[in-house]
């Protein structure tokens, strides 16, 4: 009997640090991440092309970097003209749907670049009841916007609130939208039954439902929230873990004495990073970390309560898949848009630091009887490579366009790895802060646009990376070595197969 066109099904948190997953650190619990760990392969180098949700959300499904496809920092927008990996899914008769975050539009449209995931369509229940357009490839979306209690909550999840009786919504949100006191935190008042990752994995096991009964493939992404700060959760998560019982992270003297200067700036009180600023907006990052010892700790434990409520919920998906008979024949991903800081170098959230902690993320792998159960793998991952994978496990041709590696043979255990290295981008003004990291096996380097200061870092001797080499003469010569790898990796990116055109 032929077996039937394999299923995917693509499961993402927003913001998740690579080693919080239970099965890889005994001060969390995450059961149902632990269940994809044994029975699938666990791919401990993954990194994202971003450490921002729109660029990397962008090249996940169009399996191009940022600096390719034009959504190249938060604020910006995929174009809809761009070809994205569902529309080789539907074209090969797949359904597809993507249930959660987007963020493939900034939340401030303009004439040139309209958004619809922007104000004030974002909040139009009515437009969204109604909306039932193609977006990005994915013929069915049901949309939110808002992380934990943010004023930005609207779209689908609103019109599930109303559903479902919560009457009161706004009183969960932060002003203009709601009513919720400012000051609350940590511990964020709304239900369980209301949160957005019961609406996530309610909403996803119905399509999963409906594409078993009329046995259809599909390509469906579960797109979580969580754990992206603010860091609130509902009762009893937000009392799960002890924050006197858990490993902080902290900057240790002097690690960044040899750094570019914006690092050190960010443990001073009032930092000014004026010099920066070219565009007005915002500057992920660029500010100071400084916080109490105690509001650290307090952070962590509702990070961590942040990602085992997630994991609750996840389990749920992956259940409902078991019970309608479609695991065996599903391809599971789960992964993380980028990773976080909770104290590591003194740092927090995200912005223009490449460090382990915010561009590598957690990566998992399931197929029965494919990809290796109980198998952790060092092998180089991209999220860039996530669309033309996906396409290539299921028999489908991959895009010219796309020039992410197709890793399926290594997802299946076959070959040991399909790249050397790793390439990550950080562009969030014209030119001061546009930096690009090459990172291979051993070691890692960044270099910064016009400037002559940069990073590199051995990961075998300092996995901490607590020792910027970067004027270290001993290290002149690896220097120049890198420096030529990474401009090789660049040229590389258009070293794709190309349909040859033959001119009279």
């Amino acid at each position: 009997m032929k077996k039937k066109r394999p299923n995917v099904l693509l499961i993402t948190s927003d913001q998740q640090h690579w080693n919080t997953i239970g099965a890889f650190q005994s001060e969390l619990a995450t059961p149902n991440l632990d269940r994809l760990v044994r029975e699938g392969t666990a791919f401990t180098r993954a990194y994202c092309p971003n450490p921002t949700c729109t660029p990397t959300r962008a090249s996940i499904i169009t399996g191009m970097y940022p600096s390719q496809h034009g959504a190249w920092t938060l604020g910006t927008k995929l174009l809809e003209d761009r070809h994205t990996v569902g529309e080789d899914f539907q074209a090969a008769g797949y359904r597809t749907a993507l249930v959660g975050k987007a963020h493939f539009q900034p939340l401030r449209g303009t004439a040139e670049f309209p958004s619809i995931e922007a104000y004030p369509t974002l909040q139009d229940l009515d437009f969204w009841r109604s909306y039932e357009e193609p977006f990005y490839g994915f013929e069915h979306i049901e949309l939110a916007r808002n992380h934990t209690n943010e004023a930005h909550v609207g779209q689908h999840y609103a019109l599930w609130l109303e559903e479902q009786g919560c009457e009161d919504w706004r009183s969960y949100f932060l002003a203009p939208t709601g009513t919720m006191d400012p000051s609350i935190r940590h511990r964020w008042p709304i239900p369980e039954k209301y949160h957005y990752n019961t609406w996530i994995a309610e909403r996803s096991n119905a399509l999963l439902e409906r594409y078993a009964e009329q046995d259809e493939p599909f390509f469906l992404w579960s797109s979580f929230f969580d754990p992206h700060p603010d860091y609130l959760v509902p009762e009893p998560w937000d009392t799960m873990y002890d924050p006197e019982q858990l490993t902080i992270p902290e900057l240790v003297p002097g690690e960044h004495d040899a750094n570019p200067p914006h690092f050190a700036m960010t443990q001073e009180e009032s930092p000014d990073f004026s010099a920066w600023r070219e565009s007005g907006l915002g500057i992920h990052g660029y500010g100071s970390h400084l916080l109490p010892a105690e509001e650290r700790k307090r952070l962590v434990a509702t990070y961590y309560g942040m990602v085992s409520l997630m994991d609750k919920y996840i389990g749920r998906i992956l259940d409902r898949l078991d019970q309608l008979g479609l695991r065996e024949n599903t391809l599971v991903v789960f992964t993380s848009d980028h990773g976080h800081f909770y104290g590591q170098h003194g740092l927090q959230y995200k912005g223009g630091f490449h460090y382990e902690d915010l561009i590598r993320v957690p990566m998992l792998v399931r197929y029965p009887g494919l990809v290796p159960a109980g198998r952790v793998s060092d092998a180089i991952q991209s999220l860039v490579d996530l669309a033309p994978t996906a396409l290539r496990m299921c028999g489908i041709d991959v895009p010219h366009a796309m020039t992410g590696v197709d890793q399926s043979a290594v997802w299946r255990g076959e070959q040991a790895e399909a790249r050397d290295h790793a390439l990550c981008e950080f562009r969030h003004e014209p030119t001061t802060i546009h930096q690009k990291t090459y990172v291979e096996r051993r070691y890692k380097i960044t270099v910064y646009y016009k400037q002559a200061y940069g990073e590199l870092f051995d990961l075998q001797e300092d996995p901490g990376e607590l020792r910027n080499e970067w004027s270290n003469p001993a290290y002149a010569e690896l220097k120049s070595e890198l420096l030529l790898k990474l401009a090789w990796a660049e040229l590389g990116k258009e070293s794709m197969p190309m349909p040859r055109i033959w001119h009279a």
